[in-house]
């Protein structure tokens, strides 16, 4: 089968492009490298073809999907502090996107989409954990392009007949993540604890997450692609953990003791949040594997391992 992945070369696309080949699938990766790197696939390069394109053209994807079997499709902006400084940009690459991307999907018979959404197309909850019945209610642009991309799955599935499935991300972390990321919070308490110097906390710290291990997210996505179920289904843990938590777990990995630093609330950040999996558990068999504690030991040999090739920090 030969499998499309959008997005391949960022943080949860390269993961994903590496579970793919390994488990013997042929996979082209489409990206306009604005946030991916080859770095990120330098583990399967040889096995892998490489489109540098956006997804955006619309004649490049006619091209590519002309004799692909199915999509997973990853490519975003994926940062609601780019959302709250460019919506229109942010909005036409998340929902425009992907509707150009279903259009080719119609035209070429895809047999399967797989849609990466997030939680953050529910807004803050009314009641924990989410479910995905919950009322979708947005706070940011980012939320709502994911939204806007989930309704456009859905119209393709009951008007095409197109195989598709959206799964909505909780805080996804580990390897290769970046600054802006969907669990960007890990990412900067790590760089600035590295560097000695206290995390900075947006508000009191109370507010919850949370946060699921990249691997375990890129398992979702190719148990999605080979399942045949549709819908929307929560990809978190079921636990949660606050933003004071996480810092002192982080400074607990790295063995320092800082006193952090409390800034203001960020505009459009969810209070609470924290999934209900159980329907990703029941039907697609797909549960988490990676707790907290070993995941956030993996990121932190990660970044280490870049600082001494210094392309961090």
């Amino acid at each position: 089968m030969k499998v499309v992945v959008t997005g391949g070369a960022g943080f949860i696309g390269s993961h994903t492009v590496e579970l793919l080949v390994s488990e013997g699938y042929d996979v082209v990766v489409i990206d306009d490298f604005s946030s991916g790197s080859m770095n990120n696939l330098s583990n399967v390069a040889e096995k892998i073809s490489v489109v540098n394109r956006s997804i955006l053209d619309k004649e490049a994807l006619d091209t590519i999907l002309r004799d692909a079997d199915a999509i997973i499709h990853l490519a975003a902006i994926v940062s609601v502090e780019e959302s709250i400084k460019d919506p229109e940009r942010v909005y036409r690459v998340n929902a425009l996107g992907t509707l150009y991307l279903l259009e080719a999907a119609r035209r070429h018979d895809i047999e399967r989409f797989v849609y990466a959404s997030s939680a953050a197309v529910y807004g803050d909850p009314i009641e924990l954990p989410v479910k995905e019945t919950h009322p979708c209610r947005p706070k940011n642009v980012y939320g709502s392009s994911k939204l806007a991309g989930e309704t456009l799955v859905y119209s393709y599935k009951e008007t095409y007949g197109l195989s598709t499935i959206s799964l909505r991300y909780f805080n996804v972390y580990g390897p290769r993540m970046k600054p802006g990321d969907y669990a960007g919070v890990v990412y900067k308490f790590f760089e600035r604890i590295l560097q000695g110097k206290p995390p900075i906390i947006h508000g009191d710290g109370e507010q919850t997450r949370d946060f699921v291990y990249v691997g375990d997210v890129a398992k979702a996505n190719v148990i999605a692609l080979s399942s045949r179920e549709t819908g929307v289904y929560n990809i978190g843990t079921g636990k949660a953990i606050s933003i004071n938590e996480l810092a002192e777990k982080i400074m607990g990995i790295v063995g320092v003791k800082l006193e952090p630093i409390h800034g203001p609330p960020r505009p459009g950040d969810i209070r609470y949040s924290v999934a209900d999996i159980s329907q990703a558990i029941e039907k697609l068999g797909w549960k988490p594997v990676v707790s907290i504690e070993e995941g956030l030991r993996r990121t932190f040999d990660y970044m280490k391992y870049m600082v001494s090739k210094k392309q961090l920090g």
